[in-house]
């Protein structure tokens, strides 16, 4: 049985109206890799209410870090949304998942596509080392509706690339590409009508989708998951059917309503 541990919180940091994140503190004897997620909650009426959610912190890191949507009826996230710093939330002290870059083929691009919070697993996989030794270029593409739910951006654009560890590798590796549906923003649209017109391509000066030389990893909606995975599968590229079977890309089918 894995256990559950009790962490305290750390900070919050509220987006826009839909969606949050936060901080907490992290067990020494919890190890994870970037990608992975953990179960998290809250006590209701007496028992523990958990769900799954990916780390958006570094695995290095000495603290945890969440991304959240606000459901209004949701069970947990109705809750969670009104974390304030000294709050005591529960963790599971042992993590796990499917999106790990070790279950990719080698590739030269490394393509992170996702949509709202689906973001998460993927803050953790650019500030890892690793992923900068395997691939030459990662391309961060980022689907949001409104731009106010581009969080970490500023972390992206301008913090990362002055980071002193990793600053010099991010601003020749990674590519962030964030584009939004439902309101004027440099880049417009879904990430499968980018992919499927080779905008993206043209707009980043990279080549096609190839799967002879590109892999991905893939986290959002269930839907968003279908459209993706349709869209690569059509180009020729091959699903990892479980953790530890290397294939062109993998997706995250952990998470549903919060």
């Amino acid at each position: 049985m894995v256990s559950i541990q009790k962490e305290k919180v750390l900070g919050t940091h509220h987006w826009n109206e839909r969606m949050f994140s936060f901080s907490t503190t992290r067990a020494p004897g919890l190890r994870f890799e970037s990608g992975q997620f953990v179960t998290l909650g809250l006590k209701v009426d007496g028992r523990p209410l958990m769900r799954a959610y990916s780390m958006a912190s570094a695995s290095y890191d000495e603290h945890l870090e969440f991304l959240s949507i606000k459901v209004p009826e949701g069970p947990l996230t109705s809750r969670l949304q009104h974390l304030r710093e000294g709050d005591e939330v529960l963790v599971s002290g042992k993590a796990s998942g499917s999106l790990l870059i070790s279950d990719l083929l080698p590739g030269k691009n490394l393509y992170l596509l996702c949509t709202g919070t689906g973001l998460a697993p993927f803050m953790s996989v650019i500030r890892s080392p690793d992923t900068y030794e395997r691939f030459e270029k990662v391309i961060l593409m980022h689907g949001v509706r409104y731009k106010s739910e581009l969080a970490y951006y500023n972390l992206i654009t301008e913090q990362l690339p002055t980071d002193e560890y990793l600053g010099a590798i991010i601003r020749d590796k990674l590519i962030y590409c964030p584009t939004v549906t439902r309101e004027p923003f440099h880049r417009a649209g879904r990430i499968t009508t980018l992919l499927s017109r080779e905008e993206c391509a043209i707009d980043l000066n990279l080549p096609v989708l190839n799967p002879l030389t590109d892999r991905a990893m893939i986290c959002g909606s269930p839907s968003m998951l279908k459209d993706v995975s349709a869209l690569l599968n059509a180009r020729g590229f091959r699903v990892s059917p479980g953790i530890g079977q290397l294939a062109d890309y993998v997706v995250e089918r952990a998470f549903a309503e919060k």
